[in-house]
This record gives structure tokens, C-alpha cells and sequence, in this order.
């Protein structure tokens, strides 16, 4: 049997900086679908109209996203192989949510928002690639098993 590699001290730092970046998502998600007063009251009824109106399919593929990231980072901080695959499950909600959003309603949405969704998709794309190679190369250091 083979011995786990030590846990390096940066997996404590990536792993807690991403659950409590990957929490918003969650919270976002499920006080949006609550349809939270307090939670929707910053945006304007076109905005409401908007966000509550997605299709399910989108909605699911937020859901993906949000909690396959806040997921993938418990994984990671548990030092589990399977964070690697909660982040991919959560890349295929990001892909999903960015094609609903930005493709099929990119016009909508700008006209809505300004480029303020175009900013935050770009960094949620750069976060989760970031955490994919890293979960990754911790897999094949043995650190995640």
C-alpha cells in the first residue's frame, strides 16, 4: 500500500479561499429561487423578470455550477481525488449557464446589467479552470486520493 503524500500547505489556502468564494454561489442560487425579498430587492423588476424567467435547464446548469464548486472545494480540503471530477461536473454547469446567458441572451442581459456579467463570467471561468489544473496536479502528486 502506498503512502499519501503530505498535505503541502497551499491546498489549506486554495481550499479555503475557494469554498468561501464557491459559497456565494450556493447562497445566490438558493435565496434567488426562495425568490428572498431582501435578496432580490438591489435589482429592478426587468432584472427580476429576467433572472426568475430562465428556463429550467439553465437553472439547472446554475445549480451545476454553484454547488459542484462549493462541493469540489469540501472534496479538495478533505484531500478527495473527486474534488477533480465535482469541478468538471461544475464547469459543465458554468459552460451551460454562459452559453444561456452571454449566447442565447447576451443582448438582453447586457442592456440589462451593462458588461458586469461579461466581468464576472470571465473571472468565474479563470477561477474554475484554475482550480481544475490544480485539483488536478495535486491528483497526480498523490496529495488527493
Amino acid at each position: 500500500m502506498t503512502e499519501a503524500a503530505k498535505t503541502p500547505w497551499h491546498l489549506w489556502v486554495v481550499g479555503g479561499l475557494s469554498l468561501l468564494v464557491n459559497a456565494f454561489p450556493v447562497v445566490d442560487f438558493t435565496l434567488t429561487n426562495l425568490q428572498n425579498e431582501f435578496w432580490l430587492s438591489p435589482l429592478t423588476e426587468a432584472q427580476r423578470t429576467f433572472i426568475l424567467g430562465a428556463p429550467a435547464w439553465a437553472n439547472v446548469c446554475w445549480a451545476l455550477g454553484g454547488i459542484g464548486a462549493f462541493v469540489g472545494s469540501l472534496l479538495l480540503l478533505f484531500r478527495s481525488r473527486h474534488a477533480l471530477t465535482a469541478y468538471l461536473a461544475s464547469i459543465v454547469g458554468l459552460a451551460g449557464s454562459t452559453y444561456y446567458q452571454h449566447i442565447l441572451n447576451g443582448d438582453t442581459l447586457r442592456q440589462l446589467f451593462q458588461n458586469v456579467p461579461v466581468i464576472v463570467t470571465g473571472v468565474i471561468w479563470v477561477i474554475m479552470l484554475g482550480l481544475i489544473f490544480y485539483a488536478r496536479a495535486m491528483t497526480a502528486k498523490g496529495v488527493l486520493r
